[in-house]
């Protein structure tokens, strides 16, 4: 199942794995610091019929199949998500030819607070089933907080913050103040000095004396002083005064939350300090300049019951005692109304679902392969059986009530205060829902961790006493044991079917021992019932929430652990535990949003305002991912839209990326290209130069060359260094030699190289070694430069070589009498 209720999925942590001693050859299925207690092979789990491991940890309960060695999810459940659990034995009818002999399969039946039952069958004479329930028993019952997992396992790399800090944040938030910037130790000189118009922050119970099931941190009215606080909190059950829980930022209109009034049993007891208190919700509206806005006070309880808890001290406000106030009861059910609704609920997807835990489809039990699994009558049955739970009108009545209270926020522009008994289930449950619909920020992610630390974890819901888990003052009292049934299968459906026993506990738990109830997980499923309404609202996902539901009843972490926070303080759960919301955090950069928690159709432009659903809106139904994964998976994926949306999303991204990756290669190529052609460019510019500067220095060379010939020279070129003479010419003694060497890197100084490439020698001639020739008679009598004493320059070098025009330069009357034609083309 993608993402939904797989502890797969959530990827909790792992490290190395433990000794062989503690791990039983499963080390490569247990968690950071999970060892193993007792282990059981052969075990058949019977929902599936499918063999494996059962194994008991200090965590959960861990099922692996013994074919493809993978957990088994619906096998596999958290020690602390185990409501209940015992062993029976169902007799299996015998054979026709053995009617003597009636086998019977010893099973060990583990029910879940997350709507699952188990069956385990376990190989007869074997005290595997004994070892398995004595473990269970003790470590699904820790004598002492300390004893749990998450204290075992610690923070590891999930270290949690401060809350308080957080906790101040989302105050400033609420008061437009801007953030918190200081540290636990700076509450005290901080707060007292903040506010806006018409509340501010108190420290007063910053000891915890004020109320113990507050936080160290309350909102109140500005014109409210201390003292009348504390007078205040003297009229309310467990001194839960009327503070401020969400406030609106252009109205002024608030939410107020507290616990009833102990008005007595005549219902004529009265405080003039909470009757002030409550007065000063009803601020002005219109900035302050129009009337005082109306006060409605409600009571989440049925009437009844408010006039009940009168005889016990408490009871309900008079609107003729609270100015301009009206009172509104929503009669939604207690505690106890809730677990026995959920356990009905539970036992008809147990009941109609594919895997149920006595092995049988409800194709078969309902009398064969026909519409829906059954006949008409079986249908109907069903129908009725899941509106006898009452699941879904306990739900209704929590939403309608929420609806109502943000209606009248947003509408009317009014403050609403709301109660119940003690102000800690029914009003959280209405507070928080209200300020879900009203503040689009608690639609997001931090904003809902923001809005679950505020009025559940702050405001002193008892997350210890509702999930059955130890608390500071010792164990919990609920009994986990289901009656031991002897039973002869004698149900006519199903002969293994065994009951969830929630009817035979009723005798040996009293409603007043039995403090357990489903409170948050219905506030949960009423969250989800929002995002199906609304399913462009919200920036998680229905994936997100079953995660956090099911971290939240395994008790993986410290932060839902303890009644209160002042409870959380002392025992040290923030430090020594690891912390939920680092969690997701980590468990989300990986992906980004892209993360199947995210919701793939939020739109917060969309719906940037309140939400204020119609009343025929609210009818609720059953929450697939969540109520059916166990007992229908096949069904819960073939519905899940979302999930072939997140498929198709995913593609459309890798494509999207390799496109992009193919556009930047394509990108680097060009400019690649571009480079090269710019080199070549470049190289071909640097040959036409060299080629140019060749070209002059050929010409160059060679008019070097003739003007040292026309000195009486002998030049010789050489590439390696040889500067022997011509070999068109005579070895001719010489007077001189001059032989320069010149390198291909020779360096800018140009020093000569007795080693070089490339060599030139001059070579001057004797004169007594020039030949007679006629046109040195003509040099020598024409040449001013000609003497007695003889040539001067350079030596008669023009004459050596024999060039009739050296000479005749300067002197070009000479020149003209020369009969040059007669001397190269003869006379006529």
């Amino acid at each position: 199942m993608e993402g939904v209720g797989s502890w797969d999925a959530l990827e909790w942590t792992k490290i190395e794995p433990v000794s062989g001693s503690a791990s039983h050859g499963m080390a490569e299925f247990l968690l950071e610091a999970e060892e193993v207690i007792v282990q059981g092979q052969g075990v058949v789990l019977v929902n599936t019929n499918e063999a494996g491991t059962l194994s008991v940890t200090n965590f959960r309960l861990l099922f692996v199949s013994e074919v493809s060695r993978d957990i088994i999810e619906l096998g596999t459940i958290p020690l602390a998500t185990i409501e209940k659990f015992g062993k029976h034995i169902v007799k299996v009818p015998s054979a026709p030819r053995q009617p003597d002999k009636t086998p019977s399969r010893r099973l060990l039946q583990v029910i879940g607070k997350d709507l699952r039952i188990i069956v385990f069958s376990f190989r007869p004479r074997t005290k595997q089933r004994r070892q398995v329930f004595d473990a269970l028993w003790r470590y699904t019952k820790p004598a002492r907080l300390w004893d749990l997992y998450t204290f075992i396992c610690g923070p590891s790399k999930f270290g949690n913050d401060n809350p308080k800090l957080r906790l101040m944040n989302e105050y400033y938030r609420l008061l437009g103040v801007g953030s918190f910037h200081g540290s636990s130790s700076t509450f005290e000189d901080v707060l007292f000095s903040m506010s806006n118009d018409w509340w501010r922050i108190t420290t007063l119970n910053s000891s915890y004396t004020l109320c113990a099931t507050y936080p160290f941190a309350l909102i109140v009215p500005k014109s409210i002083s201390d003292e009348e606080v504390l007078q205040a909190s003297t009229f309310r059950a467990r001194c839960r005064l009327p503070v401020i829980s969400w406030c609106h930022p252009g109205t002024g209109a608030v939410l107020a939350r507290s616990s009833q009034p102990l008005v007595g049993l005549m219902m004529n007891l009265r405080s003039n300090a909470d009757e002030k208190l409550v007065a000063a919700l009803c601020t002005q509206t219109a900035g302050g300049k129009g009337p005082r806005r109306k006060l409605y006070i409600a009571d989440a309880r049925p009437r009844k019951n408010a006039l009940a808890n009168g005889a016990m001290g408490g009871g309900s406000e008079s609107s003729s005692n609270y100015f301009q106030s009206e009172v509104v009861f929503f009669g939604i059910d207690n505690i106890h109304a809730m677990r026995e609704s959920l356990a009905r609920l539970r036992d008809y997807v147990d009941t109609h679902g594919a895997t149920s835990s006595d092995g049988m489809s409800s194709f078969l039990r309902n009398g064969g392969w026909t519409w829906g699994g059954g006949n008409l009558s079986s249908m109907s049955a069903s129908v009725s059986t899941l509106g006898d739970s009452g699941w879904l009108i306990h739900v209704q009545s929590v939403l309608a009530g929420s609806a109502w209270i943000a209606a009248r926020v947003a509408l009317e522009s009014a403050s609403v205060l709301v109660h119940c008994s003690d102000g800690w289930d029914r009003t959280t449950q209405l507070v928080s829902l209200a300020s879900l619909l009203l503040d689009p920020y608690y639609r997001t992610f931090k904003g809902f961790q923001a809005l679950v630390e505020k009025d559940w974890l702050a405001f002193g819901h008892p997350f210890s006493d509702r999930m059955g888990i130890p608390t500071m003052s010792g164990n919990s009292t609920t009994p986990l044991e289901l009656s031991r049934q002897a039973s002869g299968g004698n149900i006519s459906a199903s002969p293994m079917r065994i009951p969830s026993g929630s009817g035979s506990l009723a005798s040996s738990s009293s409603h007043a021992q039995n403090n357990c109830s489903p409170i948050f997980l219905q506030w949960v499923d009423c969250v989800a019932q929002l995002l199906r309404m609304y399913p462009c609202a919200f920036e998680f996902s229905s994936a997100f929430l079953v995660d956090f539901l099911d971290c939240v009843l395994s008790c993986r972490f410290g932060n839902f652990l303890c009644n209160s926070e002042k409870e959380r303080q002392q025992s040290g759960a923030t430090d020594a535990c690891g912390c939920l919301w680092m969690y997701f955090s980590n468990l989300h950069s990986s992906e980004g949003s892209s993360h199947v928690h995210y919701n793939l159709f939020y739109d917060p432009v969309k719906h940037d305002g309140p939400l204020l659903p119609p009343a025929a809106a609210l009818a609720p139904t059953i929450w697939p991912q969540f109520h059916l994964r166990w007992a229908c998976p096949k069904e819960v994926r073939a519905g899940e839209l979302e999930s072939q949306w997140r498929i198709l999303t995913k593609k459309y991204a890798d494509m999207t990326k390799a496109r992009e990756t193919a556009e930047m290669k394509a990108k680097d190529l060009k400019m690649s290209v571009e480079s090269l052609a710019a080199e070549l460019q470049k190289e071909k510019q640097a040959s036409s130069s060299a080629l140019t500067m060749a070209r002059r220095a050929s010409r160059e060379s060679l008019a070097i060359k003739r003007a040292i010939q026309s000195l009486g020279c002998k030049v010789h070129f050489s590439s390696n260094g040889n500067h022997a003479a011509d070999s068109g010419s005579t070895p001719l003694e010489t007077r001189e030699v001059l032989t320069g060497y010149f390198r291909g890197d020779s360096d800018a100084g140009g020093q000569l190289d007795e080693k070089a490439d490339f060599s030139v020698t001059i070579s001057a001639i004797e004169d007594s070694m020039v030949p007679d020739h006629p046109i040195n008679e003509v040099c020598e009598s024409l040449c001013p430069f000609r003497t007695r004493e003889g040539c001067k320059w350079p030596d008669a070098g023009c004459a050596q070589l024999g060039s009739q025009f050296v000479g005749l330069k300067a002197n070009f009357d000479a020149f003209d009498r020369l009969s040059i034609y007669d001397r190269y083309f003869g006379s006529e």
